[in-house]
Order: structure tokens, then sequence, then C-alpha cells
């Protein structure tokens, strides 16, 4: 025999718990909104390593890959603290989103951006087609097999690309693929920024 429903109705422990994907869902759609009024870019995410300088680690150069008939080099922090502003852009064979940026990156080398490329979790012989086939827009190109460089660096997924200055510091993440609109918007700005010399102390 089935019980009868109490007089009181659901008890306060079941409406808290029915009234849970509601409130998730509210909290979602305000930070939603909030992103959007706030003008910020949901692409552009926080980093722990903005102001800092690029990790050290040292990436070895994706085998047999060719630069003007030379081998091409991996790159490391001290490569990156060369005096002049570039962008390490994590991409991987396997990652479709990497093919829909990839011509924004051959545009942005045409005009004069430096790129290097940070090999993420792919096999040399995949990588190198796909920048056969694509066209390799990157300077150096260093290899993270087994992912650690990407913890290094802070990687949540790929494609990511870091605006870094002239001194190695990371200035700037960006996670997802690079549009021509996220170009104009948000990344050029940010090259700009991290071109600009860094204000001077005032003297007292």
């Amino acid at each position: 025999m089935s019980e009868a429903p109490s007089a009181g109705g659901p008890s306060p422990l079941r409406r808290a718990l029915f009234a849970i994907p509601f409130v998730a869902v509210a909290l979602g759609a305000w930070f939603f909104y909030a992103s959007l009024v706030s003008g910020r870019d949901p692409a552009a995410l926080p980093s722990a390593l903005i102001g800092r300088p690029a990790p050290e680690i040292a990436l070895p150069p994706l085998a047999g890959l060719l630069l003007d008939g030379a081998p091409a080099p991996g790159f490391d922090g001290a490569d990156l603290a060369d005096g002049e502003v570039k962008l390490v852009n994590v991409f991987a064979s396997w990652c479709g989103p990497c093919r829909v940026e990839h011509p924004v990156l051959v545009d942005l080398t045409s005009r004069g951006v430096r790129l290097f490329g940070l090999n993420y979790k792919d096999s040399s012989e995949n990588a190198r087609r796909f920048l056969g086939g694509l066209g390799n827009p990157y300077e150096r190109v260093g290899v993270d097999p087994n992912g650690r460089a990407g913890v290094e660096w802070g990687v949540y997924g790929v494609p990511e690309t870091f605006v870094v200055d002239g001194e190695g510091r990371i200035r700037f993440k960006f996670v997802g693929p690079l549009t021509p609109e996220a170009v104009a918007k948000t990344l050029s700005p940010e090259i700009e920024k991290a071109r600009a010399p860094a204000p001077q102390a005032s003297a007292r």
C-alpha cells in the first residue's frame, strides 16, 4: 500500500534538491551575460603566467621539418627574450580548429608578426604532414609529445596563442581558434601593448 502524501507537501530538503538545477542554469546565464556586458572576450581567459617570464623548458625541434632548406629549430625561454614581440601558438595535426585558424596564422606572419609553434601531443610525421599541406607560418617549432610543456605553459586546450614581449614575458593568452575578427579586435591591440616600451618609474 502506498503512503499518502503528507499534509505539509514536499519536505524542505526535497524542495532544495529540486531547485538545484534551476539555480545552476540561472548562475550560468548570469555569468554569460556578465561577460557580454563587460566587453570581455570569453576566449581571452586569464592565466597565472600573465606578466611572468615564459617557461624555461627547452622544446626540441620537430624532426625532419625544414625551413629554408635547413632543419627548423625548437625553442626555449631564452629564444623568446630576444628583444622582439612574438606569438607562441599551440597546435596539433589532430586539432580541427587548428586547421580552421591556420590561414589566419599565415596572414599574420605575412604582415611581419613573428610566430613560434608549440606542437602539442602529436607525432612528428603527422605534424610535418600538417605543415606541409597547409604551409608553415612558424620560424621555430618546438615539440611537446607528452604534454609536459603544456602543463608549464598552462595550456587548457588546443589551439591557444600567447603574446610574449621582447623580454620573454607572457603578456596575453588567447584560447581557441583565431579568426580575422579576433585578430583585429583582441590580438592586434595586445601585440601593440606588448611592443610599447615599459613606463619608466618617476624619479623622486
